[in-house]
């Protein structure tokens, strides 16, 4: 009888690797594409968590700091095979992309970055990309002219204080004011998730999770080891994105481009190929990983990145169906999402116009780009290569 089981159970973790890993080699498009592809698998076809909960999971990982779509992954293997089946929904969904990042970095150290005019292109890809991802993020989560007013605010602080510390500061702020301004607006969804984790385990790994954000900058400081110093700030940038994949590029510019980590080029340059891998926005992690210590450096940054993630998501989910009932913490998840939209346009401007758009062709080549994303809609990986090409060409004209 226990044979039998743990056949089954080994059975269950192997289909769901095999479906999170065909998922993680098809899905294009960023965060909100990633949640319609898990639904169509997921949900419609093989019904393994219904459309109640499915729902209830994407507002979950919306309410978390991270990568929405990858939290939704994790939490779906949790569901369907414990916390053995959320680290193999996990590893599916993001090893493709991380494995073809860390080789265009390696790739990128040989030829030289600064020498090559398809990187402009891809500079000029990623402006199409974020100016998209910020029309559809300032719809969906500054609808009223309190949360507009909130935006403003973070935008005009991060523009003129270009700090880390500015940016955490706006995202407290920002759930202040949020909490004193929607605290009464209520949701009476009910959350009808049943995961196998008990409160104990919640508080373990949400215990972990805030030790290691206090823990890593003074080990960090103690020791002055190259690896540490590098596991801490991608560890912090994953643990201080709010609102989705395009975030984290202000957090990761801060960190390593002002440093002399990782030059402006290189960084936009990786930026606008992620774009064009399937998988989550967070795998910009491994190449940067790997543009500065290789292979092994690609591999520890993915791990530091998502770590953060993948402790809140288990931490979280068995305190869901609390949390989802209480209006305040909606209100101060309200604030934080709008100061996001903030945070974005400010990360727009610098480093990514500043430093990609000189010329009238760079805007010219801006628009079509844009045009081809938004009104054409057309596949990311198709304005990444026509990005690139157009960059090479002008480059010789």
């Amino acid at each position: 009888m226990n044979h039998k089981k743990e056949k089954s159970k080994a059975h269950t973790w192997w289909e769901i690797l095999i479906v999170s890993t065909k998922l993680g080699l098809s899905s294009f498009g960023g965060p909100i594409a990633h949640l319609g592809y898990f639904h169509e698998e997921y949900v419609r076809r093989k019904k393994w968590i219904n459309e109640k909960s499915y729902a209830d999971l994407v507002a979950l990982s919306q309410f978390l700091p991270g990568p929405a779509s990858s939290q939704v992954g994790i939490g779906i293997g949790v569901l369907r095979g414990g916390v053995l089946g959320g680290v193999l929904s996990f590893l599916g969904f993001t090893l493709p992309s991380v494995f073809v990042l860390i080789l265009f970095a390696l790739f990128m150290q040989t030829i030289g970055v600064e020498l090559t005019g398809w990187i402009h292109g891809l500079k000029l890809v990623a402006v199409a990309i974020v100016a998209h991802a910020i029309i559809g993020m300032a719809k969906n989560l500054t609808p009223d002219l309190k949360r507009k007013a909130i935006a403003l605010l973070a935008l005009v602080v991060t523009l003129l204080w270009h700090t880390l510390a500015a940016q955490v500061g706006i995202i407290l702020l920002a759930a202040c004011l949020g909490y004193v301004m929607y605290k009464h607006q209520d949701d009476h969804v009910k959350s009808e998730m049943s995961f196998p984790l008990s409160r104990r385990f919640g508080m373990i790994c949400l215990s972990l999770f805030g030790g290691l954000l206090l823990l890593l900058p003074l080990v960090r400081e103690l020791t002055s080891i190259q690896w540490i110093d590098m596991f801490d700030r991608f560890y912090r940038s994953g643990s201080l994105v709010f609102g989705g994949g395009h975030v984290v590029l202000p957090l990761l510019e801060r960190e390593f481009v002002p440093t002399g980590l990782v030059s402006e080029e290189a960084f936009l340059a990786g930026y606008g190929v992620t774009q064009a891998v399937p998988g989550p926005l967070f795998t910009f992690a491994a190449y940067l990983g790997a543009t500065m210590n290789g292979w092994l450096g690609g591999l520890i940054a993915t791990v530091a990145i998502f770590l953060p993630a993948f402790l809140l998501i288990l931490g979280a989910i068995p305190f869901w169906d609390q949390l989802r009932r209480n209006p305040k913490v909606n209100g101060a998840l309200m604030g934080v999402n709008a100061a996001v939209v903030g945070l974005l346009l400010s990360a727009f401007y610098q480093p990514i116009w500043i430093s990609a758009v000189f010329e009238p062709i760079d805007f010219a080549l801006v628009a079509i780009l844009f045009s081809m994303l938004v009104y054409w809609k057309l596949p990311p990986w198709v304005i990444v290569v026509t990005g690139a090409i157009c960059g090479a060409i002008v480059s010789v004209l």
